[in-house]
């Protein structure tokens, strides 16, 4: 099978490739998720990331592995005909195979096939979804459409920030000409915008005192912290989708003592570029009320949001289409989670987001995946990258 730019995607061929395929796709999501991968375990996250470095390998990937020391190995693979030139077609395939379960999860959520779904930790978010690349991948050299190269990229920290492999990703993905991130769908949509992600944690000094005998000699962290916790509430802007939450705090030490401490964590997210410096200059000029205590704020924005560009648009309105010779609507759609996408977004590199499998449960005790949709998915990706 053979195509060329004047010839449409055999969308239909793929979508029946897909479904020849999808018992072989399904045993390769299996034991990724039984290979259980928390981020901060780097024996655990080596362990699936060496599984899906052999699985690439074996389809006549390249593979390259980028060994960390604090955390699980990234592992690059490129498929296709090499290219020299900057971007020149070339796409990135951007995911990750650390998950947020600890291990021994799946004593209590087995992964198992039942209702129409595969359950259990990890299969969204997203296992499944590096699964389809490989098997994608694996449709397009078996009929001759592989005929650009592809960079699959596999983070093993994304749930916790991706400290490490961040500037790999950065790198890889500026001799890209798209990037096609394979996280969950969103419902059944993919995702053309998510918001950017900021943590700050702030530390309260006050004076401690006897609460009954010095009252006044006592200056109270938790009053302060209370104080602080007012404020940057106060920041958040719903219609320019910029929220900032306090999420955990604590201090004091016993109730009759006045509280010499407390702290708070935050959390930000931000729908606009520009909401980042400005949020970083508020949480810099932050002062307490109570000149007799002190704060100490530490954080900033982890991830850019990625944005609603004209690449990205160009991107999903041509998925749509093949979606729409396979037979289904493919909608759009944006959220306030951030993925490794923001990264290559915030680059100006076109980004389609949610390319991975349909499902629910990320994160929670009911994660799944809807099987009837995995073959038409994994034909839209395969799709995509040949169009």
């Amino acid at each position: 099978m053979t195509t060329g730019p004047n010839l449409p995607i055999p969308m239909r061929a793929l979508l029946a490739g897909a479904r020849r395929k999808e018992s072989a796709l399904l045993d390769l999501t299996r034991q990724l998720v039984r290979l259980e991968s928390p981020s901060d375990d780097k024996v655990a996250v080596d362990a699936c990331v060496a599984v899906a470095a052999a699985h690439a390998k074996a389809l006549g990937g390249r593979v390259k592995l980028h060994r960390q020391k604090s955390f699980g190995n990234v592992l690059e693979v490129r498929f296709g005909p090499r290219t020299k030139a900057a971007k020149e077609g070339r796409i990135m395939l951007l995911g990750h195979l650390d998950t947020v379960w600890p291990l021994g999860t799946l004593k209590a959520m087995p992964c198992r096939l039942g209702e129409g779904r595969l359950w259990g930790p990890g299969t969204l978010d997203m296992k499944t979804g590096a699964a389809m690349a490989l098997t994608a991948i694996e449709m397009l050299i078996e009929t001759g459409l592989l005929n650009r190269e592809i960079i699959l990229l596999l983070n093993s920290e994304e749930e916790v920030g991706s400290p490490v492999s961040r500037p790999i990703t950065e790198q890889l993905a500026a001799h890209c000409s798209a990037v096609y991130v394979l996280e969950p769908a969103q419902g059944l949509a993919c995702k053309t915008a998510r918001k950017g992600t900021g943590a700050w944690h702030i530390d309260v000094k006050g004076i401690a005192a006897h609460a009954g005998v010095d009252f006044e000699k006592g200056a109270s962290a938790i009053r302060e912290l209370a104080n602080v916790v007012e404020t940057v509430s106060d920041w958040t802007d719903l219609k320019r989708g910029l929220t900032v939450s306090v999420g955990v705090a604590g201090g004091g030490s016993k109730s009759n003592v006045i509280p010499a401490e407390a702290w708070g964590d935050v959390d930000v997210r931000i729908a606009r570029m520009a909401d980042g410096e400005r949020i970083e200059r508020k949480f810099a000029k932050l002062k307490p009320v109570d000149k007799r205590c002190s704060l100490v704020v530490t954080g900033g924005i982890n991830r850019p949001p990625m944005e609603r560009t004209r690449g990205t648009v160009k991107l999903y309105r041509q998925a749509k289409n093949l979606a729409a010779d396979l037979g289904f609507v493919l909608e759009e759609a944006s959220t306030g989670g951030a993925s490794d996408g923001n990264f290559t977004s915030a680059l100006g590199i076109p980004t389609l987001d949610g390319m991975g499998a349909v499902g629910e449960g990320a994160h929670a005790r009911h994660e799944s995946i809807v099987l009837e949709e995995l073959a038409p998915r994994t034909a839209l990706l395969a799709g995509m990258l040949a169009d």
